[in-house]
């Protein structure tokens, strides 16, 4: 892939919900990037956005990826345009990151692969988590050898959603397991066996699941598990806000949203973490200058993203049948 020389890489949302101002943030501390401008479906929001970001506001999606200005496009839409609106953008020559969910289905995303292969053109997933510095480091621990034979791997998250929060997603088992998903697959492997189960626990009106749970058998023969939660907040010491453990037989590590918690409301949750905004900061300046500057491979690609969309698909099936689904 030809790497991007001039000097500043322009950048065009599409989509301006709440994701999208972590993303500003992460485009604006980036050396040598800038927003060029965004479109949104709807155009007060849009305004809005465009005024808070110092940037131009679009009237089409085909204006945006056909200005030359713009070399990167960042899919903020809901997970049903994702397929739509990173088809525009890669027909019309621009590197994608498109945020998590990916795809609806292991063909969008598939689809998605084949046009970008076809331009010659990066399309990152949006796989935040794993550009934590402590993520980084576990996988070098497991990958060397360090931990010893990998026993268990666990990925906790359990933070409170509201209702009206909740309905903007499809579910924690797409909107949840698929952070949990990617994030196993980079520490430590596909898993060949799964088994889940949901429920819909305090949701009056919205009728997704608020809180689910997989568990797997990893290829070495060790045992994983997944929980996602929007049903409560874990108020216990040391809490499973959002935790990932992975213990082997001469080691074991932690990672946890509560090293760095700001007492302040987060764009959707009752407190800010900072680990977020971090990984979504690195994530980002991972595309634009590691990928496109300097013609690095992404750390995760689309292929990990088929993977996590198949391991979602198993637990769906899983739960539908009440049985052990293998990959």
């Amino acid at each position: 892939m030809p790497k991007i020389t001039k000097d500043t890489i322009g950048v065009g949302f599409i989509g301006a919900g709440d994701i999208a101002i972590l993303h500003a943030k992460a485009v604006e501390r980036t050396p040598g990037a800038k927003l060029v401008g965004l479109w949104n479906r709807s155009l007060e929001r849009a305004k809005e956005r465009a005024k808070d970001f110092g940037c131009k506001n679009y009237p089409t999606v085909d204006a945006l990826v056909n200005d030359p200005a713009i070399d990167a496009v960042f899919v903020l839409t809901n997970l049903e345009t994702h397929l739509e609106y990173t088809a525009a953008a890669l027909k019309a020559g621009k590197h994608v990151l498109v945020e998590k969910p990916v795809g609806e289905s292991v063909a969008q995303i598939a689809e998605m692969k084949k046009l970008a292969d076809a331009k010659d053109l990066v399309c990152l997933p949006g796989h935040n988590y794993i550009y934590e510095s402590s993520m980084r480091r576990t996988k070098e621990l497991v990958d060397g050898g360090d931990l010893g034979k990998i026993v268990s791997a666990y990925v906790m998250y359990n933070i409170h959603h509201p209702e009206e929060v909740a309905k903007r997603y499809p579910g924690v088992v797409r909107q949840i397991l698929t952070h949990h998903s990617y994030i196993l697959l980079y520490l430590v492997g596909k898993p060949v066996e799964l088994c889940a189960m949901k429920a819909t626990l305090h949701y009056k009106e919205y009728t997704e699941e608020d809180i689910a749970m997989v568990q797997m058998r990893l290829h070495n023969g060790a045992l994983a598990h997944f929980c996602a939660s929007f049903a409560a907040d874990d108020h216990a010491a040391d809490p499973w806000t959002v935790m990932v453990k992975v213990i082997g037989t001469a080691g074991s590590t932690r990672y946890s949203y509560r090293d760095h918690v700001e007492i302040k409301p987060g764009l959707v949750h009752s407190q800010t973490y900072t680990a977020y905004q971090g990984s979504v900061m690195n994530e980002v300046r991972h595309f634009l200058v590691d990928c496109l500057r300097m013609g690095e491979k992404p750390l995760s690609t689309l292929e990990d993203a088929i993977t996590a969309q198949t391991m979602i698909e198993a637990a769906e099936e899983s739960i539908r049948k009440g049985s052990v689904v293998k990959l």
